[in-house]
């Protein structure tokens, strides 16, 4: 068995135009202050990494190592979280996930797709050059506008929307594959991959890649009404990375699973901070633990309530009580008799 790695946490929800989180420097001494020892860091975000500069330089990618490890952190992984959702963009979502893109190939889907795609694969050598075997993204949406079947889905809409994002992905997995790092897609509503059954509909499409795995969060479980614990049992061989996010859900006789276009303080299903939710985080990184995951159990930090803040100051304690240090001998072993061939005969009354 293997030690998870932690306590990590993803910096996107904690960027800001204000020090310490302004850069890499100072938000990488305030979480180090806090008690992490792991940064996911993402990759759109110009205040704190330059991907393009990252994809192309060794020696920027060394610098990057440099300030994290002063402040006695290792990245964990990089995000293309914003990137990866734009590889497949429905277009009823054209004008929102328009923003998540470059100036430059704004109201353009097909030139936005092609700088995702390029952004995607640029993030797998700048994993290499970091010495990152794992990635987190997303895979983007074709059908979730269709998840509900009224009206009535047209045969073979669903079947010809994974076959287009598995043809968009085989590319980008083929890539990260030469670079040796794996793709961690969070599974997650709003993504074509949202559950276990979407994930195998993809993973049979790119033909079982190896480089197509899972990020594991817990909370969009929750929220589902999926059995997080039975996931792992099922999928662990394919989990590469962990976001530690908890949840909630109090449905009631007004509101359930669809939250009823209510904010998300309101809405029966929502997020909290990591002890204010319902997760059985125990069972979690027992699971984990048992299933030889050697990742970051990495904190993303996304509360309905909680001020960002405490919730990162709380996440650190909390992530670090959590992880097991594996045992490297059964706690019986004090009584064992010893290997005997004679002796397990004579138990079992097998002749000489």
């Amino acid at each position: 068995m293997k030690t998870i790695q932690g306590p990590g946490i993803f910096l996107a929800q904690f960027v800001g135009d204000t020090a310490p989180f302004n850069s890499l420097d100072s938000i990488a001494r305030w979480v180090a202050s806090l008690g992490y020892k792991g940064i996911q860091i993402p990759s759109w975000d110009k205040r704190l990494f330059d991907l393009d500069r990252a994809a192309e330089s060794q020696d920027y990618c060394d610098e990057v190592i440099g300030i994290t490890a002063s402040h006695g952190l290792q990245i964990t992984e990089l995000s293309t979280h914003l990137q990866g959702q734009l590889v497949a963009v429905h277009p009823a979502y054209d004008a929102q996930f328009d923003g998540f893109a470059a100036e430059h190939v704004r109201g353009n889907p097909a030139v936005r797709q092609a700088w995702a795609v390029d952004q995607v694969k640029k993030a797998a050598t700048a994993s290499r050059r970091l010495g990152l075997t794992a990635h987190a993204s997303f895979s983007g949406a074709l059908a979730w506008p269709y998840f509900y079947p009224w009206p009535q889905r047209p045969a073979g809409l669903v079947e010809d929307a994974f076959d287009e994002l598995a043809r968009r992905w085989k590319p980008i997995l083929d890539h990260f594959d030469a670079e040796g790092v794996d793709i961690g897609f969070e599974i997650h509503p709003g993504e074509d991959l949202h559950d276990g059954v979407t994930f195998e509909m993809f993973l049979d499409r790119v033909g079982n890649h190896p480089r197509a795995n899972i990020l594991y969060d817990p909370s969009h479980f929750v929220l589902q009404q999926l059995d997080y614990l039975q996931f792992i049992d099922i999928y662990y061989e394919r989990i590469k990375c962990f976001h530690v996010k908890d949840a909630e859900f109090r449905p009631n006789g007004r509101s359930g699973v669809y939250g009823s276009y209510q904010n998300w303080v309101d809405r029966p299903g929502r997020f909290r901070s990591l002890g204010d939710g319902q997760v059985d985080f125990g069972g979690i990184f027992s699971k984990m633990a048992a299933y030889d995951f050697a990742g970051w159990a990495v904190l993303e930090w996304e509360c309905a309530l909680k001020h960002p803040e405490q919730g990162a100051a709380e996440g650190a304690p909390f992530i670090d009580r959590h992880i097991i240090r594996v045992t490297e001998h059964a706690f019986d072993d004090f009584a064992a008799a010893g290997a005997d061939r004679e002796l397990n005969k004579r138990i079992m009354g097998i002749p000489k």
